[in-house]
């Protein structure tokens, strides 16, 4: 039997309006803080809210745009190494690793590169600097796991993680009124990548009870959020309550039970394409369902049967049939339309480097490439 564990954070403030904690957290144990985060949130009415108070506890910030790549960290560290003894992060998936790299690579000597899983040469030896971590999408759950995701789409072509139990964020503040306004395609595209790490890390080889009931009750999470996210009444906020908890579930899950074959193709995609990568693993999943379907493997049978039994009482289709029928019927934006534009070289090189991960099939080059033609357009 497999034996899990859970790493989370030492604080988690969670609820409506809890970006407020931030203040006392920073001025109660004054030092020299860097603010990570993306325009949109200096721009946006949280901070307007906060701003004359909050900024006097930043000795600067760094504006993350998107998936960080090694030279961008190597360029932080370089900056501010030495001059920083916290940091803040507030924004998405991308934003939140950005941060959590700079911390943990402010702590080491060499570059990013030298670290990297897949293509680096030296450990991490866990240093990093204190990290607390505010999510504005519910998403991706970086807020609760151990890994930065860093990505070089220009010379080596690699999407990888730095990695040790330490980077995990000391504070996580969850506040749901983050998600307001965002955009539909947004929203469900974060929401969607959440959901395939809660239903992967379910589905796990590595998976026990222990991780299987942490994500299936992320995955309830789910289910009563999905159909109101970008609602703008009290369902709504109920809802963006739901998937502020379900991402952070599904952070939990996957640092306990590891992804499947949905984030071993997206991953690889990931490395050559600026696709958004819920948006990705949104689309790999319904053909993946299709396979699902059709599975004569009798674990991956049993959990399902189990699965729609809690999520959906008294379904009447097969399980992953009454899933993808219900995640397209209830979705706030149908994301999976307009296939993005795929060579078939691009693919080539993808199916050459992905894998099935923790999945408890191994699936072949051509399930992976027919998950790979449902989801782009391979030209």
């Amino acid at each position: 039997m497999h034996t899990c564990q859970m790493i989370a954070n030492r604080q988690t403030f969670f609820g409506r309006g809890s970006l407020r904690q931030l203040l006392p957290l920073l001025s109660n144990d004054p030092q020299p803080t860097l603010l990570f985060c993306g325009r949109s949130f200096l721009n946006g009415a949280a901070w307007d809210a906060l701003k004359t108070e909050l900024e006097p506890q930043f000795i600067g910030h760094e504006i993350v745009s998107h998936e960080a790549s090694p030279a961008e960290i190597d360029a932080w560290v370089a900056r501010w190494r030495g001059q920083v003894k916290r940091v803040v992060a507030i924004g998405g998936g991308s934003v939140l690793d950005a941060a959590k790299a700079f911390a943990a690579l402010s702590q080491h000597p060499l570059n990013t590169l030298r670290y990297l899983e897949k293509v680096g040469d030296t450990t991490v030896s866990g240093e990093t600097l204190p990290l607390i971590a505010v999510p504005t999408t519910a998403g991706t759950g970086s807020e609760v796991t151990q890994n930065a995701v860093v990505t070089d789409k220009a010379e080596i072509k690699v999407k990888a993680s730095l990695r040790h139990a330490n980077f995990v964020p000391q504070v996580a503040i969850l506040d749901p009124d983050l998600l307001r306004g965002a955009p539909a395609h947004v929203l469900a595209c974060c929401a969607i990548d959440a959901f395939t790490h809660l239903f992967e890390a379910y589905l796990s080889s590595k998976g026990n009870l222990f991780s299987r009931q942490t994500a299936l009750s992320g995955m309830r999470a789910f289910i009563s959020a999905w159909p109101y996210l970008d609602r703008q009444d009290e369902q709504g906020n109920l809802a963006r309550e739901q998937m502020m908890l379900a991402s952070w579930k599904g952070g939990l899950s996957l640092s306990m039970a590891g992804l499947g074959v949905i984030h071993g193709i997206a991953g690889e995609l990931g490395a050559i394409k600026d696709y958004h990568h819920g948006e990705v693993c949104g689309r790999l999943l319904f053909p993946f369902l299709q396979l699902l379907n059709e599975t004569e493997n009798l674990q991956q049978q049993t959990l399902m049967a189990e699965l729609a039994t809690a999520l959906f009482p008294g379904f009447t289709l097969p399980p992953a049939r009454m899933l993808a029928e219900w995640l397209k019927d209830k979705a706030i934006t149908p994301f999976w339309h307009d296939a993005q534009p795929l060579s078939e070289e691009e693919a080539s090189w993808i199916l050459a480097r992905s894998n099935s991960k923790n999945s408890l099939v191994t699936y072949s080059t051509e399930q992976q490439r027919f998950m790979l033609e449902q989801t782009c357009h391979i030209q």
